[in-house]
């Protein structure tokens, strides 16, 4: 979003730091587009994945992967969840990325080959993202390397540019499902956890895609001391914002397996979901299914 801010700017004030990765594609501001220029020269943030990883993401991981053909375009973000995605498909062919965000992740595949883009049907053998965030390593690799473009976010997150990659894979998360596919990903009822990201961008995007594979991944259930929560729900928090709509939604995988809900009755729909869902919460998802006629 920083260039289209200091495009809109009447004053722009530049930091110009040597640490900074040089990044090619559409990343370029003039410095007679500059007002005031302050050099600096610290560390840039780094943000280490853990690689700490449990048997829900492992399973989650597993079920997703298994969706990915050959030829995928990928858009993946930072997290276990796509970590674990991406250590999965070192027997992939001819991967491409054009994602909002990338990290440390896709720096293997692109060293095996596996990530070259040569399947690409637009920016042909080029990794294409908005921003990248993680390691000392990441921006190391990045720094004045031609196969990788970074773009303006308006440019990447364009839904009619996503579906211009053929098999276009999105794949991103949400805080609650309800049993008709309506995804929450930014709040907690009427309280905001995060903003809603490219996450609607990217699964329309895929959903218009020749061969695509929109995907939502998440756990079946939150745990939180002795309780659990189930993430499948006969309806949404009262206040919660549907941030991906039920009409674009297809894949929805947890631990449990993959509901496919394209094309489905709102019947066909609940029943894949409580088939997802914890077992835990199974019946009582059910039954409320029954309340409100869904089933």
């Amino acid at each position: 979003m920083t260039k289209a801010a200091a495009h809109s700017a009447k004053f722009v004030i530049a930091e110009v730091n040597p640490k900074m990765p040089r990044a090619h594609g559409d990343a370029f501001i003039h410095i007679s587009k500059l007002d005031v220029i302050v050099p600096v020269d610290y560390h840039l943030p780094e943000v280490h994945m853990s690689g700490e990883t449990n048997e829900v993401t492992e399973n989650i991981a597993d079920y997703v992967a298994s969706l990915i053909p050959n030829g995928a375009t990928l858009q993946t973000g930072i997290g276990a969840i796509p970590d674990a995605v991406l250590k999965r498909l070192t027997n992939h062919k001819d991967l491409g990325i054009h994602t909002e965000l990338f990290s440390d992740g896709i720096i293997e595949l692109v060293k095996q080959g596996v990530i070259n883009g040569e399947k690409k049907s637009i920016h042909f053998g080029k990794i294409v993202a908005g921003f990248m965030l993680g390691t000392q390593a990441l921006y190391d690799f990045a720094d004045d390397n031609p196969q990788i473009e970074m773009h303006p976010t308006e440019y990447v997150n364009d839904p009619f540019i996503i579906a211009q990659n053929n098999k276009m894979v999105a794949i991103n998360s949400a805080i609650e499902i309800d049993l008709t596919g309506q995804v929450c990903a930014d709040s907690i009822g009427t309280k905001f956890y995060s903003g809603v990201g490219g996450q609607i961008d990217f699964i329309y995007g895929a959903s218009r895609s020749k061969g695509g594979v929109p995907i939502i991944a998440l756990p079946s259930k939150l745990v939180k001391g002795d309780k659990s929560f189930s993430k499948i729900v006969p309806m949404l928090k009262a206040g919660a914002g549907v941030t991906t709509s039920r009409n674009h939604v297809r894949y929805v995988v947890t631990e449990h397996g993959i509901a496919d809900l394209y094309g489905k009755t709102i019947r066909q729909r609940a029943e894949a979901l409580i088939n997802v869902a914890d077992p835990e919460f199974r019946d009582e998802l059910t039954v409320k299914a029954r309340e409100l006629n869904y089933i």
